[in-house]
């Protein structure tokens, strides 16, 4: 049982493309507590730090399981059975889909997978914790929760992620600031920082922390399942972080290793076998997956079960499976199994491994000074992923892998969510800006965009620049503007934000432009007339942007987090 008092509760959620899991911690002191990460799949005899992400509904839609327990309810289920339900693994990579389709072809709302999901993570979270604090019952008002994303991920995706957080009752409106939205990689730098040299797998590292030792550049590459995602970073005295590179990556994580394998599948059991196979017998396909995501982590020939469905199918459109695999190039039939050689297995990840190395060779290049590279997420637990990375890099800089390094970013996103600002700056994803109307001036305005007010002659949609791409920005140092109005009795000011990855456009109305905002103040008082004035306070250096304007006159203000969903 942990003994309670006040102070920060802290409910992390990693919420993965191919695992999903949180961690906790409930203390009353600054003193550094190892966050709790519930373990799963005791059901199974298993006990992993994180659950598959999957889920299952029935023919209505309604939830019925999440993680380990969806997998075996649809992996028992035969023919009809598992057809009515809804069955989604995987998902997370599916974000900008309205609807997600099932395997077999049924489908449901985006928004309400994530939202299911996200509950099913939460209710278990409140439920553990009451079962280890003597009974107390919690709510989640009592707990800030912090929800990772990957750093790629653009400001839509972000905001998707908070709407399903939302409405799955982790915070309620009004108390948005409950919820932290934590960058994966980010979340596992702050983990990793604070590690000593015996808290890695390989034992290069020799030296003190990294939070420890100001200066100090090092490159985070978590590699999940379904996104790898870079950032670099560099520790500054106190051991605060700045980010040195704008986050990069790609979406060709571990499973794009399992889709490899799939595809070579479907090669061996040709004529449409496979695809037959996956239409009859989902549930088997599935174990054949998560064998093959075990096995993978070594660097060895593997083995896996045929299953006597897949031999039939196979034997009923061919001949006999030792005929079926004379011709096939790295793999043969060992009685029952399907035997992969090592050299095959490589190939799969071959890919994956180019476009890492090609974003990691791009960060090198520059001229930073960088000591480390960080692997973690469940995909770093390859052997052949460690190995390449070391072949390519390890004359340059130590390439290091915690222990456990699936749990590096939910303990990380635990200690992110009690101190967010341990990240001190961060480069900016994008060239911000509002549209302002200043007065025409032919030298340097177009004629088309020349407008009569009651003050004289203005310009519409010019872009006033608040913030360039790649600039640093401080998480606590907010932007502050003035603006005055454009009409003597102007009784309101809208403000339009707009994002573009140019440095310097003129006009909102540009190309690469995109509206991702706006907001309208109110200015009742207008004795003043144009002497009036309007303040502009926009946060950027976090990971969600806030803007708050004031009326200098009336002091009305109005703000908003700016909305990067994109507008239907």
């Amino acid at each position: 049982p942990v003994s309670m008092m006040g102070g920060s509760f802290i409910i992390a959620i990693d919420f993965g493309t191919a695992y999903s899991g949180y961690a906790f911690s409930l203390t009353s002191t600054e003193k550094e507590i190892d966050p709790y990460v519930k373990p799963w799949g005791e059901e199974l005899a298993r006990e992993t730090p994180k659950a598959p992400t999957c889920i299952l509904f029935d023919e209505h839609g309604e939830f019925m399981k999440f993680g380990y327990e969806a997998q075996m309810a649809y992996v028992e289920m035969r023919g009809e059975n598992a057809r009515k339900h809804l069955y989604f693994e995987c998902f997370k990579m599916s974000l900008y889909d309205v609807t997600i389709k099932t395997a077999n072809g049924k489908s449901m709302k985006a928004l309400k997978v994530f939202t299911e999901a996200l509950r099913y993570l939460k209710e278990d979270a409140l439920e553990t914790i009451a079962a280890n604090t003597e009974g107390r019952k919690f709510i989640a008002s009592d707990f800030t929760w912090v929800l990772t994303v990957p750093a790629i991920w653009d400001p839509s995706a972000k905001q998707f992620m908070r709407e399903a957080a939302t409405q799955a009752g982790i915070v309620t409106k009004g108390k948005e600031d409950k919820l932290v939205i934590a960058l994966e990689p980010e979340a596992a730098s702050v983990w990793c920082k604070k590690l000593p040299a015996e808290g890695f797998i390989t034992q290069n590292h020799g030296g003190d922390s990294l939070e420890h030792s100001p200066g100090t550049q090092y490159i985070v590459v978590d590699c999940g399942g379904g996104t790898i995602d870079i950032t670099v970073h560099e520790v500054l005295d106190g051991g605060a972080l700045k980010e040195l590179h704008k986050a990069s990556g790609n979406d060709l994580g571990g499973q794009s290793v399992d889709k490899k394998f799939k595809e070579f599948l479907r090669e061996i059991f040709c004529d449409g076998v496979w695809d037959e196979y996956e239409r009859e017998y989902p549930s088997e396909v599935q174990k054949m997956m998560y064998e093959f995501a075990v096995l993978k982590r070594k660097d060895e020939d593997l083995q896996i079960t045929c299953s006597f469905n897949l031999g039939s199918l196979a034997q009923g459109r061919h001949r006999n499976m030792e005929k079926i695999f004379e011709t096939v190039e790295g793999a043969s039939w060992n009685d029952g199994s399907i035997k992969i050689s090592k050299d095959k297995m490589r190939s799969f990840f071959i890919e994956s491994l180019n476009s890492i190395t090609e974003s990691l060779r791009e960060i090198l290049d520059k001229d930073f000074n960088i000591q480390f590279i960080l692997l973690v997420g469940g995909y770093a637990e390859s052997k052949i992923l460690r190995g390449h990375i070391n072949d390519q890099f390890g004359d340059q800089c130590k390439v290091l892998c915690p222990f456990r390094a699936q749990e590096a970013i939910v303990k990380g996103a635990v200690k992110f969510g009690r101190n967010p600002e341990v990240v001190a700056s961060r480069k900016s994803a994008f060239t911000y800006g509002i549209a302002v109307f200043p007065r025409f001036d032919e030298s340097k305005h177009k004629a088309e965009k020349k407008y009569t007010s009651t003050t004289g002659e203005r310009c519409k949609d010019v872009f006033k620049k608040l913030v360039e791409i790649d600039e640093d920005v401080g998480w606590d140092k907010p932007r502050e503007y003035t603006l005055g109005p454009t009409e003597v009795d102007q009784k309101s000011m809208s403000f339009r934000f707009f994002h573009t990855e140019r440095k310097d456009p003129f006009y909102v109305d540009e190309w690469g432009m995109e509206e991702f905002g706006s907001f309208i103040i109110d200015m009742p008082d207008t004795k003043r007339g144009m002497d009036r004035q309007v303040n502009l306070e926009i946060k950027f250096g976090f990971t969600e942007m806030t803007a708050t304007a004031t009326d200098m006159d009336s002091m009305s203000t109005a703000s908003v987090k700016l909305d990067f969903m994109t507008k239907s």
